[in-house]
């Protein structure tokens, strides 16, 4: 089941830095995913001054709760960079998937 996660970071002083903390970890974490199959597509989201302030990811998981799963180890979750985390599910059109 796909679906698409947005995390939206901090907006405190210490949000950038939280980041930059676990970017490494969590782009480590992106490439296991994307090498399982389990990411189609991840990006930032970024403010008018081109600031990362956090980032949306279309995911393919079995179902809800091994997203849950993989949530509770993603490095922007147990580091405190996502403050507001929203999933939703979705279906990716078959011609935007990699062959």
């Amino acid at each position: 089941m796909q679906f698409i996660v947005t995390g939206l970071d901090g907006d405190d002083d210490g949000a950038l830095a939280r980041r930059t903390a676990v970017r490494d970890a969590h782009l480590a974490g992106v490439v296991e995913l994307k090498q399982s199959g389990k990411i189609l597509f991840g990006t930032a989201i970024l403010d008018d001054n081109e600031k990362m302030i956090g980032s949306v990811m279309v995911v393919d998981f079995a179902d809800r709760a091994e997203l849950d799963q993989w949530l509770k180890v993603e490095p922007y979750v147990t580091g405190d960079v996502w403050r507001k985390i929203e999933v939703a599910p979705c279906r990716v059109a078959p011609m935007f998937m990699a062959k």
